[in-house]
């Protein structure tokens, strides 16, 4: 009988569905994980899935039969990861009836809304979420002042926030107040930070697209599994 192949940890953790790639190697460096009773704090370490036994802070990991993939409309107030700090509601909250561990994919702050992507599936998240990709983002952003013409361009070109210029962006006008803008980065508070930068300060912040991915007619709170199309340009 032909033994199955040994694979690297950190990857049969994100195939399980505990967390992305990058995730399950912070775990493992910390010593959260075990394999047949044994602590495996080496990112080299490999497994049989056919017969190691892996555990993450004491609960086993299994394969996962079946991945999930939905987009969700955050609204603005939620938490955007599955764990609560203080107590508010994050998005997992919204999710009632999918069974299933399932994991953010990137993050939006608690005043922003819009798209957000969740799945199971940790290989695809790890892709979605490294920066070398440079995946699209696209944002909807209404400000309290009037933003000029210059402003926009300046946004376009790239605006120094905390000692560093961000990348050069798309840009367009969405009435006196607003604009929508495309990122290939996503630093912490970006668009916020660019906009205070200019003198002004957003109002309203919605992401509405997450490279193919739009946010199309879901309402605050909605969710819905990506069809087939949407699930293969993602992985394109």
């Amino acid at each position: 009988m032909q033994e199955t192949e040994k694979i690297r940890l950190q990857k049969y953790l994100a195939d399980c569905g505990v967390a992305s790639r990058r995730k399950a190697e912070e775990l493992i460096a910390r010593g959260q994980v075990r394999v047949n009773g044994r602590i495996a704090d080496q990112l080299g370490t490999k497994v049989d899935p056919d017969k190691d036994k892996v555990e993450v802070s004491g609960q086993l990991v299994g394969s996962i039969e079946k991945k999930i993939y939905l987009k969700l409309y955050k609204p603005r107030g939620i938490v955007s990861s599955c764990v609560s700090q203080r107590g508010e509601p994050t998005i997992c909250d919204l999710i009632k009836d999918v069974k299933e561990r399932l994991y953010p994919v990137g993050r939006l702050d608690q005043a922003s809304e819009g798209l957000m992507l969740l799945t199971n599936d940790g290989e695809l998240a790890n892709k979605l979420m490294h920066p070398r990709y440079e995946h699209e983002k696209e944002y909807e952003v209404n400000c309290e002042l009037r933003i000029s013409n210059d402003e926009l361009r300046s946004l376009s070109s790239g605006i120094q926030i905390e000692g560093k210029k961000t990348l050069p962006a798309k840009v367009r006008r969405r009435g006196e107040n607003g604009f929508a803008i495309v990122l290939k980065e996503g630093r912490k508070r970006q668009i916020r930070l660019m906009v205070e930068a200019l003198g002004n300060k957003v109002t309203l912040l919605k992401r509405v697209r997450i490279k193919n991915i739009a946010l199309g007619d879901l309402r605050a709170g909605e969710y819905r599994e990506l069809t087939a199309p949407e699930l293969k340009s993602l992985r394109s």
